[in-house]
């Protein structure tokens, strides 16, 4: 059995990518204030790697335990297909995700870090963990990223998907000026 082989045709099957936010997007840093959340760090990086999975139209999701008007508008502005924010027990809103995109398990990569995250990481056809996962996380998923959360492993991991569709190339030739890439978010 051929592990990245694996890999790959899992890959090929996503069709929605969904993320938890604290330790994925960000460096799981939360910066408090007396009248609560001050800010959030997010990698343009990765913002650009999920505008690249909406051009080459894969969907994407937010699955977050936590409520704040910084990721809602963090979200808008990366025009994320949905939002799930305040999630006790994600493995709800996944179910109800799944139903209103009609999407099976094969077809959605969730990458996540922490023990809330392991349903989901061990449901999706393609479970990612960043580089700083906690190490049940990281021993539950099929895929781990080198870069830590809020770092680059999310552009890793999407670049992965891209790549393994055969999505990448096209995309980079839009920015050589073979093709045309407009409305790009980071």
């Amino acid at each position: 059995m051929n592990i990245e082989a694996d890999l790959q045709q899992a890959a090929k099957k996503i069709k929605m990518v969904v993320f938890d936010v604290d330790g994925v997007l960000t460096d799981g840093h939360i910066y408090m204030g007396n009248d609560g959340e001050l800010l959030k760090a997010f990698s343009a990086r990765d913002g650009m790697g999920i505008t690249l999975l909406h051009k080459a139209g894969i969907n994407t999701a937010v699955i977050t335990g936590r409520r704040s008007e910084i990721v809602a508008n963090r979200a808008g502005e990366l025009k994320l297909t949905a939002l799930w924010q305040g999630c006790s027990d994600k493995r709800q809103a996944y179910t109800e995700l799944k139903e209103r995109f009609s999407l099976g398990d094969e077809e959605v990569a969730y990458v996540g870090d922490d023990l809330n995250d392991l349903p989901l990481i061990i449901q999706a056809g393609l479970g990612c963990a960043v580089g700083d996962a906690v190490p049940e996380v990281k021993d539950a998923a099929s895929f781990v990223a080198k870069n830590n959360g809020g770092n680059g492993a999310v552009r890793e991991i999407i670049e992965f998907i891209l790549k393994a569709q055969g999505k990448w190339q096209p995309l980079i030739n839009g920015f050589i000026g073979k093709t045309m890439v407009d409305d790009l978010a980071q």
